[in-house]
């Protein structure tokens, strides 16, 4: 051990001086994205189902492919899907969607609104980004079905075998 340098205290506070970089130092600055009406515009997808979801200060109604919401996702989980950002936010009952869908079932569409009103909801207060991305309602969930392969039932099982 007698090859090692002893360090002192001295060493010690060389090191303790870091530069930082000005782009580390500071984080993004996200602007808002408003049109001539006030409204946020945004794309949300979730497996083969596309929405665009347009939102503006409001009473809180949701209109999807001009019918209201409780009219085209009979479902409760899925009405409670989508309002999921606007609780999280704390915004409940203060903006008014209006939205297309497309593609997909009723429960991929009702993941591609959710995902296109959280992201909306960032254009029109960056400052809500923070919480929608910790809840994971920016992230785009990219599982789609699985394709069906020649020689199988599905996309993984087989035909059943028969010895004889």
């Amino acid at each position: 051990m007698s090859g090692t340098p002893t360090r002192t205290l001295a060493d010690l506070k060389d090191l303790a001086v870091i530069p930082t970089a000005p782009a580390l130092a500071e984080a993004p600055k996200y602007e808002t994205k408003r049109d001539a009406q006030g409204r946020s515009y945004a794309t949300g997808r979730r497996k083969n189902a596309v929405a665009r979801v347009w939102i503006k200060p409001g009473k809180g109604e949701i209109m999807v492919n001009g019918k209201k919401v409780g009219q085209y996702f009979a479902r409760p989980v899925l009405r409670m899907l989508i309002t999921q950002p606007f609780l999280v936010a704390d915004r409940y009952n203060q903006f008014d969607v209006f939205c297309t869908v497309a593609g997909g079932g009723l429960s991929g569409q009702a993941g591609a609104l959710r995902h296109g009103i959280s992201r909306a909801l960032t254009h029109y207060e960056p400052e809500l980004r923070g919480i929608l991305k910790v809840a994971g309602f920016l992230t785009r969930d990219s599982r789609v079905v699985e394709r069906k392969k020649y020689g199988h039932a599905k996309a993984r099982r087989s035909f059943q075998f028969s010895k004889r």
